[in-house]
């Protein structure tokens, strides 16, 4: 397989019209619609990789007028100045810069919204104070993708790129691909780049070669 020159799917942007409303998420819209029901002005949004977590808390987010904090890099002493989110909550390498946040935001009686792919019970951090706040604030989980959300998640992706899947391609990606949006966003864009690399339609040999490349990557 000739190397493509970009390798990962492009940088995403979050929308409503991008958004693909399903049962496994309707919880998750239900309680973000309503932060005055959050338990303490807190809501734990949880799932597996991939299920939707960092689009809704965008969405969210941007409707809201939230300040976006990425778990990983979350650190120090930060003051909120309105509502707040954190992606990936369970990767903040400082529980008590978490700790702080969340108690300046409670303060402030600014809504917080954590996105984790653990629930807030697996939150377990050596801050007693910090795992009790987690523990106390609601939560709620989108769960597996259903077949007509992956199906429809296919063809909206695909219309953006104004790709044509046979029935044959697209049940080899459905059959194939792991049950999450990040996989199909990289296997359409690396079916649309080595596409156009080769000047070729999208067949089911080419598809069978980005899954098995995709798949290794995993």
């Amino acid at each position: 397989m000739k190397q493509l020159a970009l390798p990962f799917a492009d940088e995403q942007i979050y929308t409503e019209e991008d958004f693909c409303p399903a049962a496994s998420n309707a919880a998750a819209r239900e309680w973000l619609a309503q932060p005055e029901r959050w338990s303490h002005g807190r809501l734990v949004l949880w799932g597996a990789a991939g299920c939707g977590k960092t689009h809704l808390l965008h969405l969210w987010a941007k409707a809201h007028g939230a300040q976006i904090v990425q778990g990983a890099t979350l650190g120090g002493l930060l003051r909120p100045t309105g509502p707040v989110a954190v992606d990936d909550a369970e990767l903040v390498p400082e529980p008590r810069a978490l700790l702080h946040l969340l108690n300046a935001a409670a303060e402030g009686g600014w809504p917080a919204l954590l996105a984790s792919r653990l629930p807030p019970m697996r939150m377990v951090y050596k801050l007693a104070d910090l795992t009790s706040r987690l523990r106390a604030a609601s939560a709620v989980e989108i769960r597996p993708p259903e077949d007509e959300l992956l199906d429809l998640l296919l063809t909206r992706l695909a219309a953006q790129r104004q790709l044509y899947l046979s029935i044959p391609v697209r049940n080899l990606l459905l059959l194939h691909l792991p049950r999450a949006a990040y996989y199909y966003q990289e296997a359409i864009a690396r079916m649309d780049r080595l596409a156009l690399d080769r000047g070729a339609r999208i067949s089911r040999a080419l598809t069978t070669e980005i899954l098995a490349e995709l798949l290794k990557d995993l």
